[in-house]
This record gives C-alpha cells, structure tokens and sequence, in this order.
C-alpha cells in the first residue's frame, strides 16, 4: 500500500469521524463547519469572501455558494465595511459561533482517538515525518506543473 493511499484513507476516516459527531438535522454539514472554524480561529470572526476562501483552501465561487447556504441557515451574515463600501466581510452570528466553538474540542477527541496506542515520541516523530513531507511539498510545485505542450 502507498503512502499517499493511506494518508487519503486516514484523512477520509477522521473526516468522517469528525462529521458523526458534528453534523445534526437542520445544522451546518461537515463543509460548512470548515469556514465557521476558520471565522472563529483564524480570522477573529470577520473576514471578506476572499480571505475566508483563501485560508479554506476553496476559489471563491464555491465559497460564496457555502456562504449563502451558511447565511440562509442564520450560522454567517455579510456585513459592509464601513471603511469601504465595495468591501463585503463575513461574520459569525451569536449561533455560528457556538456552533463553531464545539469543533476543536471534536477535532482533538478525534485526533486522539486516531492516534490512540502511539507514545508521546512516536507521535513526536509522526509529526516530524509528516511535517518533513508537507515541507517537500512546498518545495516541489513548479516540478510539479505540467509543462506547455509545443505544436
């Protein structure tokens, strides 16, 4: 088996773990508890469409379709700066938020379970190796480019 089979297998499984015990009925579903998190985490609960896409790692066409699904569910509003009047930040509601603060405690429970029986060293040394790879990663993306083809 692969490497990069079995990272996308672990990634899968503790995506769908974390789903189980975040998604309820009527509630935002596992891609939309993605940019609540960040709004909450990463961006100090306000942020353009832009930023917001950028740190979820999404074009913003999709994000602007997650947005509206997360504002008809009253989780997000969109709120005009009034520094600039073109600009348009995203913000958590009072629901959002609490919504929103339940994933890192899901997010760890999950994560520990995942690596339940590793020693401290060994997931010192997991972190390392994965951390080595993502470092290559960054590395490797004009190799990884597809070169123009010549007619």
């Amino acid at each position: 088996m692969s490497v990069g089979y079995m990272m996308r297998r672990i990634v899968t499984a503790i995506g769908q773990s974390v789903e189980a015990e975040l998604v309820e009925p009527g509630g935002p579903t596992y891609p939309q508890w993605i940019p609540l998190h960040k709004l909450h985490t990463h961006l100090n609960a306000s942020a353009t469409v832009a930023e917001l896409a950028r740190v979820c790692e999404l074009d913003t066409g999709a994000m602007t379709r997650l947005l509206d699904r997360l504002e008809a569910k009253g989780l997000v509003r969109r709120v005009r700066s009034v520094a600039d009047r073109r600009v348009v930040n995203i913000e958590l509601t009072e629901e959002g938020a609490a919504h929103a603060e339940r994933v890192p405690h899901v997010l760890c429970r999950v994560q520990n379970d995942y690596l339940s029986g590793f020693s401290e060293a060994e997931w010192r040394q997991l972190k390392s190796y994965l951390k080595r790879m993502l470092d290559n990663s960054q590395k490797a993306p004009a190799a990884a480019a597809p070169t123009p083809r010549q007619s």
